[in-house]
């Protein structure tokens, strides 16, 4: 039997995550309209791949161009949300195990948060 607690819990980790994605679509379709609006016109070019532009690339530029109405900075924060919503889940986890004083998941949410955070932040050096 689940108790109250727990109910209210995943009631909230539910709305955690739906409202993440909401936003991030938001942001993206806002993004995606602008881009048509600025580079709607331009051909694509098939015969050439290139990464991302350089301003994309940390999120200081990524905020800064935002700022400055670049749809592809836009678009990129719209992906960041999307991302970044499930490690907020996780860390709500941690939240709620340790209301529930459940150590043991609050060990193991702990070291998946310490995965992802390594995951996230190791490529950044390089």
């Amino acid at each position: 039997m689940i108790k109250n607690q727990d109910k209210d819990i995943e009631s909230q980790m539910g709305t955690l995550l739906r409202t993440g994605v909401i936003i991030s679509a938001i942001i993206v379709f806002i993004g995606g309209v602008l881009y048509l609006f600025q580079k709607g016109q331009e051909l694509p070019h098939y015969k050439k791949f290139t990464g991302e532009p350089h301003e994309l690339i940390n999120l200081r530029s990524i905020f800064i161009n935002a700022f400055h109405f670049k749809s592809l900075a836009i678009l990129q924060i719209g992906v960041l949300v999307l991302l970044a919503t499930p490690v907020a889940r996780v860390i709500f986890s941690i939240y709620g195990f340790i209301e529930e004083e459940d150590k043991m998941y609050i060990i193991v949410t702990l070291i998946v948060l310490g995965i992802i955070a390594f995951s996230l932040f190791s490529g950044i050096a390089g």
